[in-house]
């Protein structure tokens, strides 16, 4: 038994660094990832049922906290979810480290996008260029078209260091 939190906290930031990826490219968070999240924090947790019951009630206090900012069109639904399916499986100091480096992760993301709006608008990237070079370009655009920032990758962030934090 005890080798299902090391291989579910390895799926966990698997998963995690394919959110971020997939939120830069596309901007939309997937049900099924939420889903798989969730599932392997409370696997995580299966020693303990008194961890999993505190784990849903911090996770279902977030969700109405979070759902609320959503409501006011602050964060988007994706980010909700993935938030939430992050915080099953965490304790309640856990939620709050979360929280804590997705906020700081955030803050840099916002930061850095900031910056990209000074620089030079880049011409399209031709067929070969790098990934860098393509990605810039993508969200140099993005920019003039005052498209929402990848927050999901702040997430992605702020989950990877709290599942490290904890221990494989």
């Amino acid at each position: 038994m005890s080798w299902i939190v090391p291989i579910a906290s390895v799926l966990q930031i698997l998963l995690l660094l394919y959110v971020a990826t997939i939120d830069v490219a596309t901007r939309l968070i997937r049900n099924e990832i939420c889903l798989a999240l969730a599932l392997l924090g409370g696997a995580s947790q299966l020693a303990s049922p008194m961890l999993i019951a505190q784990s849903l009630i911090v996770a279902a206090i977030l969700f109405l906290l979070l759902f609320a900012v959503y409501t006011r069109g602050a964060i988007g639904g994706g980010d909700v979810k993935l938030l939430v399916a992050l915080a099953i499986g965490l304790p309640l100091t856990g939620v709050i480290e979360l929280l804590t480096i997705t906020s700081l992760a955030g803050g840099v993301l916002a930061l850095s996008h900031l910056v990209m709006r000074n620089l030079p608008y880049p011409k399209l990237a031709p067929a070969g260029s790098s990934f860098a070079r393509r990605v810039y370009a993508v969200e140099r655009w993005r920019h003039l078209r005052h498209a929402p920032l990848p927050y999901g990758v702040a997430i992605a962030c702020g989950g990877i260091w709290t599942i490290l934090s904890k221990g494989i």
